[in-house]
């Protein structure tokens, strides 16, 4: 009896054995259609991650030298660090706010360029309804024409072992400092949305850690980042990474995807981890450049000297049509006047020292108007507003920022006498009549920036600078 129960449950082993064995190839097939695995396959044969099967790891020390360590390693060895690495990762995510919506991650972190992945292994955050989040890292989220021309990247969270199924890629590159990935797609190009979109949010972003941070470009613009290098330069001791390009997977102890943002060419010191404020970017500027004046003092107007002021020139629309006669009539008040037009901006490091050199800067509405950031601190910008019901838009992008810079703000608003489309529209047409009405078809744009050109009435306009001559000069 005994033999026969043995007998009995030995065959019942067996059965349970056969069971199991016919219920692993469905099982495996679920787990592979649940965790992306063969795309993740399709990536290391795609980029060539044979390199895997030599072990080799890159050591990427925070001295950032080039001469960085390759250790050797057996793919078992590798493999058993990855699986088993007691780290929980956290994963948090806001996309509550108005301009960009922005991740941070901590822990075990592994960033895939090419596919525009990252992989937050073990994450103590995880929840299956949010195992995959996409964040466009731009900061003009309510512009979705915009918007559209940005790469999605993927935050890919697994929980905790043993819960998860999910076969990360094994790291190639390890990185013992911060990552922080944005995208150079947007509006980048002109001077403005370079300042506001990119190095204002950039700064709240990465300048905490003193150079000892990773900048990876998404939608990378060579030559966004060749101007823009002194500057990325003092924000990251590393060159930049094309993440687009980069075949890598690389590992970090902590990242953000998209760049904090607060207003249009503004930091808000409450929403700042560290308080940064707009005086102290300029001041941020003022080190890059090597900028000498920190402060813009009264000048006596019986010492000889003159106050220095900038006229910002504009080509092809909003252009002042009498240019000359305009800036014959400021420097008549006792300006020394610098005109500087699009081709003299055009060379940042070079434009930033003579607009540091200048008390005042005068132009009509426009990107030009940017370069207020490189005045020194008590400096005035006049900014010029264009025909069509503009006072607020323009005090917006231009005027509003001017306070918390540590500079002050002059308007000087053109009348329907001054611009260019009294030759083209008859007085009655709703350009002149009701311009709001124009705004809210959206042609803005076409009406009222591209399609004026500025006339100023000399004598109206030498009365406005002879007030502003008066206010920063003594006697």
């Amino acid at each position: 009896m005994m033999e026969g129960h043995e007998t009995t449950k030995q065959y019942g082993r067996g059965g349970r054995r056969a069971a199991l064995c016919l219920l692993l190839p469905p099982l495996l097939v679920l787990v592979v259609l649940k965790t992306d695995f063969l795309p993740q396959v399709g990536h290391f044969r795609e980029t060539g991650f044979n390199k895997f099967t030599e072990g080799m790891v890159h050591k990427v020390s925070s001295l950032g030298l080039d001469s960085a360590r390759w250790q050797e390693q057996s793919l078992f060895e590798d493999s058993k660090k990855d699986a088993g690495a007691p780290t929980m990762s956290k994963l948090t995510c806001n996309f509550s706010h108005r301009y960009s919506d922005t991740c941070t991650m901590e822990g075990d972190l592994r960033i895939h360029g090419v596919s525009a992945s990252v992989y937050v292994v073990s994450s103590s955050t995880f929840q299956p309804e949010n195992q995959t989040i996409t964040v466009r890292p731009y900061t003009r989220k309510w512009e979705q024409a915009t918007m559209s021309r940005i790469r999605e990247v993927s935050m890919r969270s697994t929980a905790p072992a043993p819960y998860s199924f999910v076969i990360p890629p094994k790291c190639t590159v390890r990185h013992d400092v911060p990552a922080v990935i944005f995208s150079t797609g947007g509006c980048g190009t002109n001077f403005f949305h370079a300042m506001t979109d990119l190095i204002v949010p950039l700064y709240i972003t990465a300048h905490e850690y003193n150079g000892h941070v990773q900048l990876l470009i998404t939608d990378y613009k060579a030559e966004w980042v060749a101007k823009f290098r002194p500057i990325l330069a003092a924000l990251s001791i590393y060159p930049v990474i094309d993440f687009d390009a980069d075949t890598a997977v690389r590992c970090f102890p902590s990242a953000h995807v998209g760049l904090e943002s607060h207003m249009i060419l503004g930091i808000d010191p409450a929403l700042s981890r560290n308080g940064y404020t707009m005086m102290g970017f300029r001041d941020f500027l003022r080190s890059i450049f090597s900028l000498q004046r920190a402060w813009a003092t009264p000048v006596s107007r019986s010492s000889g000297y003159k106050p220095r002021l900038v006229f910002v020139l504009r080509r092809h629309s909003r252009e002042l049509t009498n240019e000359a006669d305009a800036i014959s009539a400021v420097a008549d008040l006792g300006f020394e006047v610098v005109a500087a037009g699009p081709e003299d901006a055009s060379d940042m490091a070079k434009f930033a020292g003579v607009v540091n050199s200048c008390d005042v800067m005068v132009g009509v509405h426009g990107a030009g108007l940017t370069n207020m950031v490189f005045l020194p601190h008590n400096g005035t910008v006049v900014q010029i507003i264009p025909w069509g019901n503009m006072k607020y838009p323009c005090r917006f992008d231009f005027g509003d920022p001017v306070p918390d810079m540590g500079l002050r703000y002059v308007e000087y608003e053109v009348t329907a006498e001054e611009t260019t489309l009294k030759d083209r529209y008859p007085r009655d047409h709703p350009v002149f009549t009701d311009p709001s009405s124009i705004q809210r078809q959206g042609k803005v744009w076409e009406y009222f920036l591209e399609g004026q050109n500025v006339t100023l009435d000399i004598d109206r306009f030498r009365g406005a600078m002879q007030q502003l001559y008066l206010s920063i000069t003594t006697d």
